[in-house]
């Protein structure tokens, strides 16, 4: 079973294995008011991730490991099973098709990227800054 938790990951995150990113939980509607407002002062990054799947938590892994853009965003994380009314609302305010797991940046009020599943790419996202 270990072989798998290596591949796959687990739900369980180890102290040693916990994010470098001080994500901010999205789980309200309203929230997206004020991100979208504060994103005018500095980007803001939204993390779709689906706490079922195994690619979603590669995916989520593997960007934080890579993250280094703490400070020059404000980046938040859904968990889209839990606040699929959010997820939801995301897909329609910034004009994007629903995807898990799912990165967006926003400037300036808009999305000016998003990408999902292998296309998450930490470096990248950090070129569109």
């Amino acid at each position: 079973m270990s072989f798998f938790k290596n591949i796959f990951g687990s739900d369980e995150t180890p102290k040693q294995q916990e994010s470098k990113i001080n994500w901010e939980n999205l789980t309200t509607i309203d929230q997206l008011g004020a991100i979208i407002f504060n994103s005018n002062e500095k980007p803001s990054l939204i993390f779709k991730h689906s706490t079922r799947c195994s690619i979603s938590r590669m995916a989520l892994k593997q960007f934080e490991r890579d993250f280094d853009l703490q400070g020059e965003v404000t980046p938040y994380f859904l968990d889209l099973i839990a606040y699929r009314e959010v997820s939801n609302e995301i897909a329609n305010r910034f004009n994007v098709y629903h995807e898990s797991p799912q990165i967006l940046l926003i400037k300036d009020g808009k999305s000016v990227y998003d990408a999902s599943h292998s296309d998450i790419d930490a470096t990248v996202l950090k070129g569109k800054l």
